[in-house]
């Protein structure tokens, strides 16, 4: 009897640079992607999402590898890096502890190595998301487009929250066949509420608290903040990216 094809694993990069595609020589069913864009192993084009913390051992690492997971069945790329990356270094324990509680690849966990972030991460991404307002004025520091691309995760979690999936759907629909443009539009729909809803209280409320070198208590307040936040990004993906 023929084996069963292993488990499909989450898609996660740390460096967030793709650096070409392979040719084919064969006629392919799906548009080719430009060389040097983000691509799937058969060339067809990917999505990227993007997360930033400080050293990238805590906070982004544990968002990535959760949305890589959960995202594991649609052609979904996922980076992270750090604004003060520890370049090269791995998960926390206690981060890899709360990894492991929260069901994420265990290959994803003990794969993962810290890079810092640089202007060329943030040139293909779809969608940004970074753990705190000061990563996100980071980030648009160093690329200034990624302005209207680039949220907290808490915030867009918040912002997600009041958009009924129909919307959602629908003007991921309008925007046509590309899952890229699709994304575009859902990401819009999320954020033309910004507008219309009460910022929190707190601004602080939008940020993710920094667990590094502090007590397994902070770690658990971390991913109480964290994971729901994830689970909105979750659902928008997929409601924009499934037909």
């Amino acid at each position: 009897m023929p084996q069963a094809p292993a488990p499909r694993r989450g898609r996660i990069a740390d460096d967030g640079l793709v650096l070409g595609i392979r040719e084919c020589l064969s006629p392919h069913p799906h548009p080719r992607a430009p060389i040097g864009s983000r691509a799937n192993e058969d060339g067809v084009p990917m999505i990227e999402i993007m997360t930033v913390c400080t050293g990238n051992v805590c906070r982004s690492p544990l968002a990535a590898t959760m949305l890589a997971t959960r995202l594991a069945d649609l052609d979904v790329k996922v980076t992270s890096a750090g604004t003060y990356g520890l370049q090269g270094e791995s998960m926390t324990d206690e981060t890899k502890r709360l990894a492991a509680q929260l069901a994420v690849d265990p290959a994803l966990i003990e794969g993962h190595r810290a890079t810092y972030l640089t202007e060329a991460h943030l040139r293909t991404p779809d969608l940004i998301l970074a753990m705190s307002r000061e990563h996100r004025r980071r980030i648009v520091e160093l690329n200034p487009a990624r302005l209207r691309s680039t949220l907290t995760l808490r915030e867009f979690a918040r912002l997600a929250a009041e958009v009924p999936d129909a919307d959602i759907v629908g003007d991921a629909a309008a925007a046509g066949d590309d899952d890229s443009r699709r994304l575009k539009a859902a990401i819009d729909a999320v954020t033309g509420v910004r507008g219309l809803t009460p910022p929190p209280a707190d601004p602080a409320d939008d940020d993710i608290v920094d667990p590094y070198r502090r007590s397994w208590e902070t770690y658990e307040l971390t991913a109480s903040q964290l994971a729901p936040a994830v689970e909105q990004v979750v659902r928008v993906v997929r409601l924009a990216l499934t037909r």
